[in-house]
């Protein structure tokens, strides 16, 4: 076992099925958030920033891990603000994905905000971040071409754009509303 500033990599011997055992390495991940910020004009905000594992520049939604004890919709609403400076009136989740099933155990939820408000970035150490803000349409363009590599955010465009076809349902109230049903509802969604 290896253990990080907040990863853990372990190898396990597991029993398969057949009654043979067999190892399996994976990282342990304490989990993480993505925002789809909406523009009142429907514009998207987004971030451009390098990804040293992966060694390019990518652009993506807002995101950031969960710190410990923490609740996604307070992830989502500290990094959207830390990031690009924006505040949200109304929240929806989105839903939760699991990013690299063979090899980490990390969950990434994924919530949709609307109603936003410029204020100050404030980015931690040793961050550099650039806020765009997009289309919907020039996004998919982007993806078309093979420009938009990353997960979540391909991810939360496609189901921003069925939400707005109509095939997905998602809804929006504010911060305090969610935060109540979050409480509630925290182990059917994951939480650690």
């Amino acid at each position: 076992m290896l253990t990080g500033g907040f990863l853990t990599v372990r190898r396990d011997v597991v029993a398969l099925p057949d009654g043979q055992h067999a190892t399996r390495e994976f990282v342990q991940h304490p989990g993480a958030v993505a925002v789809v910020p909406i523009l009142d004009d429907q514009r998207l905000v987004l971030v451009r920033q390098h990804r040293y594992p992966v060694d390019r520049v990518l652009l993506e939604f807002p995101a950031g891990k969960l710190d410990a004890g923490e609740s996604t919709l307070a992830c989502a609403m500290r990094e959207l603000a830390e990031e690009t400076g924006y505040t949200a009136a109304e929240w929806a989740f989105g839903g939760e994905i699991v990013n690299a099933a063979a090899y980490s155990t990390e969950s990434l939820w994924i919530w949709f905000a609307r109603g936003l408000t410029a204020g100050t970035v404030k980015l931690d150490a040793g961050e550099f971040v650039e806020t765009v803000v997009c289309t919907e349409a020039e996004l998919h363009e982007l993806d078309r071409a093979g420009q938009l590599p990353d997960v979540k955010t391909i991810i939360g465009l496609h189901w921003l754009t069925a939400w707005r076809g109509g095939t997905r349902a998602m809804s929006f109230t504010s911060a305090g509303e969610h935060a109540e049903q979050e409480t509630r509802t925290a182990p059917m969604m994951g939480q650690r």
